[in-house]
């Protein structure tokens, strides 16, 4: 789950990570109230959206007055922001977030994030900051610094230090990088994160330690501890199949293609989208039904499929383990029926009772395209897509 910046802020703030003062406006006149009781000659009015690049898409403006905070937030709020990570069609903007300006001396760039290589949580800084990390690493590898954190012991205050030593800050700031980079770590591991990410980080003329930029995401799988956490969900920004597929504890994500896939299980899922890609097809969505699919999971992924209008063809790949075939085939057939299904429809089923299951879909009476593996799903998929 990802939540916006003043919301990871307020977050990082209970566990002592240093943050300028701001606060979220829905109108230009609630941002002008904000501004004006917050003090000072400069803001920053930034446009909040689950997407990073908003400063380059128009998203974060430098205002030096009142009446400029009112303007534009105006221009802003309602905007459809396009950055790198929304794509070309880009997100809506509902709210901004107005905060307190600061004398920047020098950006850099820290994140808590889980390192699938090692199992461990590592922290990983750059004095590259204010820059994508990805474009970081491939044009400048020297610049960053990683540790891995003993998931015992946690993260070391000598190790924080010398994160801080890596980043070459002055001495005067060394105490509170330290401080900093610890409250982030606790931060990451109290919140159940799978990323906390701070670009810019600053150091101010004065010499202090500030998270100008804030991201954090969370595992959705442990939001159950977190119920604080869950209300910060802004289903605006979330795409309206995923939200319907939740709540049939379906595992699915909107793609841009015109396969629509139906799978049990997220390793077969994401084989069935690389095989169909292997073969010239372009698949839809990922959609993992589980172990425990029955007839009203299956139609009700039936029915989110469809409503990409994109879909030309669905394909279903089921392997009967503990989901026998049978039963998924007779979900199959009700789901087809009770939607009026009017796309072509390739199905392979592989595992326990898939005899059963395969003469259920022969003799159903509908328009079903039988595969006999994998390989000749996608094929027939991609060929049926194609009209």
């Amino acid at each position: 789950m990802n939540i916006h910046e003043y919301q990871a802020k307020e977050i990082l703030r209970k566990f002592g990570v240093a943050t300028l003062k701001g606060k979220v406006a829905n109108s230009p006149d609630e941002a002008q109230t904000i501004a004006k009781e917050m003090g000072g000659n400069i803001w920053v009015v930034k446009a909040q959206i689950h997407a990073g690049g908003r400063g380059k898409g128009g998203g974060v403006k430098l205002a030096k007055s009142l009446e400029e905070v009112h303007q534009l937030s105006s221009q802003i709020l309602g905007m459809t922001l396009v950055t790198h990570q929304t794509g070309p069609e880009g997100k809506k903007v509902h709210k901004v977030f107005i905060e307190q300006g600061c004398n920047i001396a020098k950006e850099y760039y820290v994140a808590c994030l889980v390192d699938r290589a090692t199992g461990r949580v590592a922290m990983m800084v750059s004095t590259e900051g204010g820059m994508d990390i990805e474009e970081v690493a491939e044009k400048n590898p020297n610049a960053i610094q990683k540790i891995d954190i003993d998931p015992v012991i946690g993260l070391g205050a000598f190790q924080a230090r010398q994160l801080a030593f890596d980043l070459g800050l002055p001495v005067e700031s060394l105490g509170k990088a330290t401080k900093f980079f610890m409250g982030l770590y606790n931060a990451f591991v109290a919140s159940d994160c799978s990323i906390a990410e701070i670009n810019p980080l600053v150091l101010t003329k004065e010499n202090d330690i500030l998270a100008l930029d804030a991201k954090m995401n969370f595992d959705s799988n442990a939001l159950f501890r977190h119920a604080d956490i869950l209300e910060m969900r802004d289903l605006t920004e979330e795409e309206p199949t995923e939200i319907e597929a939740s709540k049939y504890d379906l595992a699915f994500i909107k793609l841009d293609g015109n396969i629509g896939c139906l799978v049990n299980g997220a390793g077969l899922a994401m084989s069935t989208l690389d095989i169909i890609k292997l073969h010239g097809g372009n698949p839809a969505n990922f959609l993992d039904v589980g172990g425990g699919a029955n007839k009203e999971k299956v139609t009700a992924a039936f029915k989110i499929i469809l409503q990409d209008k994109n879909v030309r063809a669905i394909m279903v790949n089921i392997f009967g383990g503990i989901m026998k075939c049978d039963v998924i085939a007779e979900g199959v057939i009700a789901a087809s029926k009770e939607v009026g299904l009017k796309v072509p429809l390739v199905v392979r089923l592989e595992g326990t009772n898939v005899e059963l299951g395969k003469k259920l879909l022969k003799e159903s009476g509908l328009n079903i395209i039988p595969a006999d593996d994998l390989a000749d799903a996608a094929k027939k998929a991609v060929a049926a897509a194609k009209g």
